[in-house]
């Protein structure tokens, strides 16, 4: 085990299917991490079953593990008051808004995904490929390109592009 630590970003799409499997393959592979790869850092955003369901396991794996961080990477609200920002840390230990999220509009989310992908070193995905719908150009005999709208997918994109280690937990 090296001693460098890691950090892990989490995105999924907003359903998961298979619940309980699906934890039981998440327990053990945020154990993995966090015992053979040090990974002691899990970036997180909002809005998903996914987001939600690997929160509570690591919620779990924190009385085990103490030193390990829930950071909370928020799409909205840039600024908070003491108030929101302690109800948000009864689930994780840290919360922030990404500068470069800050006047992205309807893009926003895109941005903070970019944020935990780039501050990563794996990234635990929940992505399914059909969640990507192909856009056609004249009828469905002419495929113009392949356009994803889902959040995901486009984060999915992106950690591939740079390079993050992927594990893919849909798949």
């Amino acid at each position: 085990m090296g001693t460098e630590k890691k950090t892990c970003c989490i995105f999924g799409h907003r359903k998961v299917a298979g619940k309980e499997e699906l934890k039981v393959r998440l327990s053990g592979i945020f154990e993995n991490l966090i015992v053979n790869e040090n990974v002691c850092t899990f970036l997180f955003g909002s809005r998903s079953e996914f987001d939600d369901l690997c929160r509570d396991i690591l919620a779990a794996k924190k009385e085990k593990y103490p030193h390990i961080q829930r950071v909370y990477v928020r799409g909205e609200y840039p600024y908070i008051d003491d108030d929101y920002e302690n109800y948000l840390l009864e689930r994780c230990e840290k919360t922030y808004f990404p500068q470069r999220a800050i006047n992205a509009g309807k893009a926003v989310y895109i941005e903070r995904n970019y944020e935990m992908i780039d501050n990563a070193d794996i990234c635990i995905v929940y992505f399914k490929n059909n969640y990507l719908p192909i856009r056609w150009k004249n009828g469905k005999r002419d495929l113009f390109d392949y356009q994803p709208k889902s959040g995901t997918g486009i984060a999915y994109k992106y950690a591939i592009r740079k390079n993050r280690f992927i594990i893919n937990v849909a798949e």
